[in-house]
């Protein structure tokens, strides 16, 4: 049912304003009268507009009523209400409800809980050996209250959701995962699953619990890409005013073809005797001639005759014969002997006439003078 208008209350006005003046600091505070407001039967509220510096649409109120059948208007109560456009403070909240993370500094200390949703009672030792090792020592549940499920789910959503969760800028700007990283250290239980905690000394978030799909640019397998250089990239530069020394390794010998003497020539430019393989005696035969006839051993012609040195005489004396070392009939031709001598001839005419028997002084005597290879004198018996 609405309130009825009340004349005598209507006009109080007066009294009103009077009495907001009384509560004020200041009469100044007080500002134009904003209207009246019917609360009840026989209960009005007049509001006057407040002017003081921080109450931006607050109002000044004073209620007055009557008895029944009254003429006078007596005041009830007078306080500073705000309007609906009035800037107003956070709602009221408890003290125990009133800290945020990051209040408690050092040396606070939070009051006891006793009914804390967030934990639960531990583990209670029951003697069984196995059991009891699993909890107490694996799991760390010997406490006397450990983490109940809501708070776990209230810790693992703050922290994925928190600077340190996959949404994060680092995290979107990092090139890698920290499920992937040296430094990252698995948390144990089920939060192990979704976390880890950073060790890496030159992350931003060392020592702290992160998410696996959380990354930063300290991530161990990750590398800086390569940057141009900022120098101009013109031709090559020529040094004229120094020397480089290359080693190219030992020097190589180039093969040269030999010089042929001119006592070398090939055999087939200078003409040669053929000298009749039958006719010719074995040493054998010259050795038993030679040894019946007491002849001296030097003048005992050969068919072995070492080839002349290019520039040198050949002086006619002739080694000693061998009397095991047989001589075959078949004389292979030297391509690189020189052409026989005029000495060589005479010696093997000189082999042809033993054949036939004469003393070994009259066939000394009549060995006919041999001429030197160089044209000296001929070599003379001893």
């Amino acid at each position: 049912m609405a309130a009825t208008k009340d004349a005598v209350l209507d006009r109080a006005v007066d009294l009103a304003r009077e009495v907001a003046l009384e509560i004020a600091e200041e009469p100044s505070h007080v500002g134009e009268y904003l209207g009246a407001v019917h609360e009840g039967d026989r209960l009005v509220s007049h509001r006057f507009a407040c002017t003081a510096r921080g109450y931006r649409g607050w109002a000044w109120t004073v209620t007055v009523a009557r008895v029944p059948r009254g003429r006078t208007a007596t005041v009830c109560e007078a306080e500073l209400l705000p309007a609906e456009d009035a800037i107003l403070p956070r709602p009221w909240l408890p003290w125990s409800e009133r800290l945020r993370p990051g209040d408690i500094g050092p040396g606070d200390v939070l009051p006891f809980r006793p009914d804390d949703p967030r934990l639960e009672p531990g583990w209670t030792p029951t003697g069984d050996p196995e059991l009891d090792e699993v909890a107490i020592d694996e799991l760390a549940l010997a406490r006397v209250r450990v983490l109940s499920p809501q708070g776990r789910d209230e810790a693992a959503e703050r922290w994925y959701r928190g600077s340190r969760g996959p949404t994060s800028a680092g995290a979107v700007a990092s090139a890698a995962a920290c499920g992937s990283c040296g430094f990252l250290v698995p948390l144990q239980g089920s939060l192990g699953t979704v976390f880890g905690v950073c060790a890496n000394a030159w992350s931003p978030d060392d020592g702290k619990v992160v998410s696996l799909d959380h990354g930063c640019g300290a991530h161990s397998e990750t590398d800086v890409d390569p940057l141009p250089s900022e120098w101009p990239s013109g031709g090559p530069l020529i040094d004229e005013t120094s020397i480089d020394v290359v080693d190219r390794g030992p020097a190589r010998v180039a093969e040269v073809a030999p010089v042929v003497a001119a006592d070398d020539a090939p055999t087939d430019a200078l003409p040669t005797e053929e000298v009749p393989t039958d006719e010719v005696p074995t040493d054998a035969a010259l050795t038993d001639e030679a040894t019946t006839d007491e002849a001296p051993t030097d003048e005992v012609p050969t068919d072995e005759v070492p080839a002349p040195d290019a520039g040198d005489a050949v002086t006619g004396e002739t080694a000693p014969p061998e009397a095991d070392a047989p001589v075959t009939e078949d004389v292979p031709a030297d391509e690189d002997a020189a052409a026989p001598t005029p000495a060589e001839a005479a010696l093997a005419e000189a082999a042809a006439d033993a054949d036939a028997p004469a003393d070994a002084d009259t066939a000394a005597d009549d060995d006919p003078e041999v001429p030197a290879a160089d044209g000296g004198d001929a070599p003379t018996s001893r």
